[in-house]
């Protein structure tokens, strides 16, 4: 049985890095960042906006910048099904 992971990643996703640049309202001079890692779809990022409509709607910080970076970790022509099986010793 296929790992969780492995089977997202024969679905589409792929592994986002997601970093959130944030102001919080007690120190508005102060930058702050919250980095994570989860599986996306790329380019609309399905996951990822409903994190952002609940920040937007339960954090009381502001947003000041998000950076992602994206890859798919596996692609149609990397999977294949083998019939063959060679046994060493």
């Amino acid at each position: 049985m296929p790992s969780h992971e492995l089977s997202m990643q024969l679905k589409g996703f792929g592994l986002s890095t997601i970093e959130i640049h944030y102001y919080m309202p007690d120190h508005p001079m102060l930058l702050q960042l919250f980095a994570f890692q989860q599986y996306d779809v790329a380019p609309d990022f399905p996951h990822l906006q409903h994190f952002l409509d609940h920040w937007r709607r339960e954090i009381e910080a502001t947003l000041n910048s998000i950076r992602i970076a994206h890859r798919h970790m596996i692609g149609p022509s990397q999977w294949r099904v083998t019939r063959k099986e060679w046994l060493i010793n």
